[in-house]
């Protein structure tokens, strides 16, 4: 059960990365806001679309984590072992 959630867990770090990267594409801004409404707020954050998008990434990058680490037999570990 371990191995799962320390594969979630790393899936999960990914995703949030990607989240912060993906979230300010296409932000438009509202040239004239209302009274009471931040300046800087977009007009349509388009949330569900850059979840599924973030979703998309991190798939392939936790893909390629997981055939370099599993298949591949890399970890950092052995990386710093063989550079003594």
């Amino acid at each position: 059960m371990s191995y799962w959630f320390s594969q979630a867990a790393i899936f999960l770090l990914i995703w949030f990365v990607v989240l912060f990267a993906v979230l300010p594409w296409g932000v438009r801004h509202t040239p004239e806001p209302e009274p009471g409404h931040d300046p800087g707020a977009p007009v349509n954050p388009n949330l569900g679309r850059k979840a599924l998008v973030t979703t998309a990434i991190s798939l392939v990058l936790w893909g390629v984590y997981y055939y370099v680490t599993q298949v591949l037999g890399y970890s950092l570990l052995s990386l710093y072992q063989t550079g003594n």
